[in-house]
């Protein structure tokens, strides 16, 4: 493991139903999803804090999120706005290395290794950044800072909201042997219950399987898993990665039923993606698959 290096992972708290709170004042103080309404069989995009204390989440059905809360406040995306200030945030990034990797509008990673202020400690650099970003947007944003991506996500998401988490070197192995397999990052639901089934329980019993077993189990990703459960993630901030995939979507008030009708629907929603492949830079540029829009 390289512990030389110096990583960020920022997270913007809530990012979508902070915003509206913070342009809405009535919003605030009050259980908030960010999504359609449940009459237009709406999803929620986005949950306030006060939202998620109802056991309310992102993709969660409207109707079901107001049976959780009754006073639940719906406020309609505004896309515009949050990709305005996600501008804002990574030129604050910016300011401190070139080296960013967005993984959203609300969340990105920094190699802060070597840095544009020549600042020693990541640390430092993460809480100049949390409070350029409260004192330019007035919002909040959680950092961990780590020797590695995989550790300074797991940092970053541990004293939300607002939170600022650093992972020493030294205490790296500790850290990953006592995080109990369904909290890592990359370790979905189903993955965690075939773990359960092996007697993987925390990142002590996962380290003791070898490379080969994981492998043999999990498939490609066994790889990964075998270096986490060492603390070990050699994958670099890659700046420029290339976008995978281009997706759209759309609700209907009512079930469609009619063929011709879902074909005209479909044609429509491909339409929107074409659109939006070609805005893009690279559009056309590789026909490697990974590059392909789906």
């Amino acid at each position: 493991m390289n512990k030389d290096r110096k990583i960020v992972h920022v997270d913007l708290d809530a990012f979508y139903a902070s915003v509206e709170q913070r342009d809405n004042p009535h919003y605030r103080g009050k259980p908030l999803v960010v999504g359609g309404l449940p009459q237009e069989r709406g999803v929620v995009v986005a949950a306030s804090y006060g939202a998620r204390k109802f056991g309310i989440h992102s993709a969660m059905p409207s109707y079901l999120a107001l049976q959780k809360c009754p006073t639940l406040v719906f406020a309609p995306p505004r896309f515009e706005v949050y990709r305005s200030i996600s501008t804002q945030i990574h030129a604050i990034f910016k300011r401190h290395t070139d080296l960013v990797e967005p993984i959203a509008l609300d969340e990105a990673y920094l190699d802060v290794t070597q840095n544009k202020l020549g600042l020693p400690y990541a640390t430092t650099i993460a809480k100049q950044i949390k409070a350029a970003i409260l004192a330019e947007t007035n919002l909040t944003a959680s950092a961990g800072v780590s020797v590695n991506k995989f550790l300074a996500k797991m940092a970053s998401g541990m004293n939300k909201p607002n939170g600022l988490t650093v992972i020493l070197p030294e205490h790296t192995a500790n850290f990953v042997a006592a995080l109990p397999i369904e909290k890592f990052h990359g370790i979905g639901k189903v993955t965690a219950t075939k773990m359960h089934d092996l007697g993987i329980h925390t990142g002590a019993d996962l380290k003791q399987y070898s490379q080969a077993e994981l492998v043999r189990h999990f498939g490609k990703v066994g790889h990964f898993y075998y270096l986490i459960a060492k603390a070990e993630d050699h994958r670099i901030v890659e700046p420029n990665r290339l976008r995978k995939s281009i997706g759209a979507e759309t609700s209907f008030t009512k079930d469609l039923d009619d063929p011709q009708l879902m074909l005209l629907e479909l044609e429509t929603i491909a339409q929107t993606v074409q659109h939006r492949a070609r805005k893009l830079p690279n559009f056309g540029a590789h026909h490697h698959p990974e590059n392909q829009v789906y």
